[in-house]
């Protein structure tokens, strides 16, 4: 069989994303020019999206095995965590942002339908959802219409799916105006004798396409999301893939069942690059090659090239590698739950990726040289500390006025899109579903998840503050890490591990790079002292519209386990007479990216909040000791809007019993809004019994912990220090009707 006659040239290469260097490095691979079908190939494999190959030599720097991780990060779809009983926990986080910018309630379904699959072809049963959503101004109708897209998106998609949307975050700046962030993470239980792998080999095993059929949407959707967005987006609709939640539910129970089986050797989802990267990844890692037909491959639409079923990211669809012999024992389990499955192909020992169609080999490539670790090429970008980092660290927070009303000042912050209640959010997404929900959004710093098959509890969040990582992108980044840890405590959980989505600028900017580099090293340096080992994530670069790069992001996404029911802690106070608790650092009126800075006073500036890590670790650690011993009634660490928006809070989070608070603060010299609204690190805010307080006390001050009593649990009025004095039901319509307010407006 002849191999399709070559037509490829460097300005071809170049419409595909690849450089002069990247294309004569594959005609030295290959000994020759690449055809149409390889050139396709190559550029979606070594795409950013792909490769990771700006990216990957500096992930490599981050604690990625130990602790109770069961496979290193990137090894496998997903992370995979032991948490005892023969089960473990899998999770990963990714990005669809370039997607949603453009078709808002596709990107984000087929986000959520992907990392779905990321996590189920692992065999782990998904549990839950969570998600981290960015956007631009919500009083702008561009924004709005994103927003109600994206939210819409994944409500539809995992409520027809049928896993819980559990938790989140969603955060609205002008830099994020014409390029959203949308990141989805999926979390999954699995036996550990059940767990599937990514690998295809042993010469002479069928290769099978599952699930639904191919289209040309999605083609080139990876070299898409690996380039700035601009004018020319719009026109690249069809680079946004369509989702089908209702033929994933049948996906994930016929590749579950067929993984029990003992039928497979391996399994990928068909996710970016398509079928050219579950093909070039499978053999790569199982040393050997895989020849497909195409003319095989079950398609939708008619005069489908090679080139474009080999890139089209059609959802939806899975690649197993199957034992010799069993093809007609998967394809009948697939037929019992209505799907595709169809020998495509075969494991050869030869090492090339092998592409039919029409009776002409369409591309003969060497599949360790398309993928991450093989032959795809590796960067060591420049960078440069930015221009703006000396400007904005010049701010002084004497050169903001006293505010004269305090009462007006907390509820404006509470009426923050940022702080005040994503109600509007979570209300669409069905947060009950398989009635493992034990606390959904809005009720602790964390969502908790019941584990049926152990009695045993998961707690999950995502977190990061893209004005932190901006001002100081390390310590940003640390915070970010530290206090999705806080998070999973506060809820009475032990942290497992990380996933990581890194939302950046281009690249190729020195500026923008040097902003990536900090953040990993931050994230680094947050994990080894944590003990939280990344397991694996994203990379998302190019999110620039034609004005100016986003805030960097690197969302992280943490799993914690709580072995005890009666561990479970949520955030709002419980009953009149309990003392209310302020534990961990000194106040240091930290007023740098704050929300009360940024929001009322429109000024992002200042440097990123204090964050002592070893002395994070000691609080986290005694906290979830007190924690156990059972006199911890709520916990609520501080965050955005500082103090008083923390304890307002506590007032208020469980809707259906708010209760107020008298407090009266120690004096310690710091003028009263940055007692109020600064956002120091390492604090948290609990509650007991009187009779505990000395307990409490005893132990901190054995951990050399500062813990102060700050006020009571009382009456129906939110009063710090006679400075504030308002209703809980006046915080209370403010915190939970802002966002709707601005949506539904008429």
């Amino acid at each position: 069989m002849q191999l399709e006659e070559p037509i490829v040239d460097l300005a071809l290469a170049s419409k595909h994303g690849l450089t002069e260097e990247e294309f004569n490095t594959i005609i030295n691979i290959l000994g020759r020019t690449p055809t149409y079908t390889e050139l396709g190939i190559f550029s979606v494999m070594w795409s950013e999206h792909c490769s990771y190959k700006n990216s990957i030599a500096l992930l490599k720097t981050l604690p990625r095995s130990g602790g109770k991780l069961l496979v290193s990060a990137g090894e496998e779809n997903a992370g995979l965590v032991d948490i005892g009983d023969g089960l473990a926990v899998a999770f990963k986080i990714e990005s669809h942002n370039h997607p949603s910018a453009v078709e808002p309630y596709q990107g984000a379904a087929t986000g959520v339908g992907g990392i779905m699959r990321d996590v189920f072809t692992m065999g782990a049963r998904p549990i839950a959802s969570l998600n981290s959503l960015r956007f631009g101004d919500i009083n702008d109708d561009h924004v709005q219409h994103l927003f109600r897209g994206v939210v819409k998106g994944i409500g539809d998609y995992g409520n027809s799916f049928g896993v819980p949307t559990v938790a989140g975050e969603v955060y609205f700046d002008k830099s994020y105006q014409g390029n959203p962030l949308v990141n989805a993470m999926a979390v999954g239980i699995v036996k550990h004798g059940e767990v599937a792998r990514a690998i295809a080999s042993g010469k002479g095993n069928p290769v099978m396409i599952v699930g639904s059929s191919t289209g040309r949407d999605g083609i080139h959707g990876a070299t898409f999301a690996s380039e700035e967005i601009s004018e020319e987006s719009e026109a690249k609709r069809p680079s946004v893939q369509v989702g089908d939640p209702f033929t994933e539910k049948l996906l994930l129970e016929a590749t579950l069942e067929v993984i029990r089986s003992n039928y497979l050797v391996g399994v990928q989802d068909m996710g970016a690059a398509g079928i050219s990267c579950s093909t070039s990844e499978m053999s790569a890692k199982g040393n050997a090659g895989i020849d497909i037909d195409l003319d095989l491959v079950p398609v939708r639409e008619e005069g489908m090239t090679a080139y474009e079923i080999m890139l089209s990211e059609s959802q939806e669809r899975m690649l197993l590698c199957v034992k010799k012999g069993h093809e007609e024992d998967v394809k009948k389990i697939f037929r019992k739950w209505d799907l595709h499955s169809v020998v495509v192909g075969n494991v050869t020992d030869d090492g090339i990726l092998r592409v039919r169609k029409n009776g002409q080999i369409k591309a003969e490539i060497p599949s360790k040289c398309l993928v991450l670790g093989g032959g795809a090429p590796v960067y060591q970008r420049k960078t440069k500390e930015p221009s703006y980092i000396t400007s904005v660290r010049k701010f002084d927070p004497k050169s903001i006025s006293e505010p004269s009303d305090y009462n007006k000042v907390l509820l404006e912050l509470l009426g923050s899109p940022n702080i005040a209640s994503k109600r509007w959010v979570y209300h669409q997404y069905d947060m009950m579903v398989r009635t493992n929900t034990v606390i959904p959004p809005g009720r602790a710093d964390a969502a908790v998840m019941r584990i049926k098959e152990s009695g045993k509890f998961l707690s999950m969040k995502t977190d990061c503050n893209g004005k932190y990582v901006y001002l100081n992108p390390r310590r940003g980044t640390q915070i970010a890490v530290a206090e999705c840890a806080m998070n999973i405590t506060c809820t009475g959980g032990t942290p497992l591990g990380v996933t990581n989505c890194l939302n950046f600028g281009n690249p190729y900017k020195p500026e923008m790079y040097w902003q990536f580099k900090e953040a990993v090293l931050g994230m680094g340096d947050a994990c080894r002292v944590l003990d939280t080992p990344v397991t694996g994530g994203n990379v998302s670069f190019y999110n620039e519209n034609p004005d100016a790069a986003v805030f960097p992001t690197p969302v992280i996404g943490m799993v914690g386990l709580i072995e005890k029911q009666a561990h479970i802690t949520t955030s709002n106070f419980k009953n009149n007479n309990d003392i209310i608790l302020l534990i961990g650092a000194q106040a240091r009126g930290e007023l740098g990216g704050s929300e009360y800075l940024s929001y009322l006073h429109k000024i992002v500036a200042g440097d990123a909040p204090y964050i002592d890590l070893e002395f994070e670790e000691k609080l986290l650690s005694s906290l979830r000791e007190l924690i156990k011993i059972n006199i911890v009634k709520s916990s609520h660490d501080i965050s955005d809007g500082g103090l008083a928006v923390t304890l307002a809070e506590c007032c208020m989070s469980d809707q259906e019993k708010c209760i107020g608070a008298k407090i009266q603060l120690p004096k310690n010299g710091l003028r009263s809004d940055r007692r109020l609204f600064g956002e120091d690190q390492s604090r948290v805010i609990i509650t007991t019994e009187k009779k505990n307080v000395d307990t409490i006390k005893k132990k901190l001050s054995e951990k050399e912990i500062p813990c102060i009593e700050i006020g009571i649990v009382e009456g129906d009025r939110l009063n710090i220090d006679e400075i504030i004095d308002v209703s809980v039901e006046e915080m209370r319509d403010k915190y939970y009707k802002a966002i709707e307010a601005i949506i539904e407006k008429q």
